[in-house]
């Protein structure tokens, strides 16, 4: 068993490399959806509900009930983005999104602008993290009930609480990248 941890205490590096690589591909893979038609309408309650997200100029936000889902085209929701011109608002976060996997993606040769990219994933997901208490749609409804329940998640919930995982993978890739960047700056110091 002795080997088994000898062997299993070396892969924290690889570990931290994986999660970073994998935070690269949801933050481009996810912004680049973001940026396509239905996307920016699965957002809308994300965005309407989130008390960091008041200096949006959104009417209505609390009435907002135009909930689209990837099988369902409902016209209404549509209707109330155009409107509204949430696709807008919607776009810039897939573009923020894209921007921050880029940012990460370049720690092999610029660590100091991916550990600065893997804060502002910290931030995303901290700032995600809160609609878990600020959209009732994120509690599951149970047999019937009309009510929003929590700690039972809908899909929305479930889809939300994953970012803890992101936020623990950002401060590892963060502080690998800070070290990284830290070294590469005394070595620069040194050959001066």
């Amino acid at each position: 068993m002795n080997k088994f941890f000898r062997y299993t205490a070396g892969l924290q590096n690889i570990g931290v490399h994986i999660a970073r690589w994998g935070m690269v591909i949801v933050l481009l893979w996810m912004g680049s959806l973001i940026a396509l038609k239905n996307e920016p309408y699965g957002t809308v309650p994300f965005v309407t509900h989130n008390p960091n997200a008041d200096f949006i100029s959104v009417n209505e936000a609390p009435k907002y009930t135009h909930a689209n889902n990837e099988t369902n085209y409902k016209p209404g929701t549509i209707a109330w983005l155009h409107a509204h011109d949430n696709g807008t608002f919607s776009y810039g976060i897939g573009a923020l999104m894209i921007l921050i996997g880029v940012m990460i993606a370049l720690y092999p040769v610029r660590p100091g602008v991916s550990a600065v990219g893997s804060f502002l994933a910290f931030i995303i997901s901290l700032v995600t993290l809160l609609s878990l208490i600020t959209i009732p749609q994120t509690g599951a409804t149970l047999y019937g009930d009309t009510e929003y329940e929590f700690p039972y998640l809908s899909t929305a919930g479930r889809y939300i609480v994953e970012d803890f995982i992101m936020l623990g993978a950002s401060i590892a890739t963060m502080a690998q990248a800070a070290e990284a960047h830290l070294k590469k700056q005394r070595k620069i110091s040194y050959s001066m």
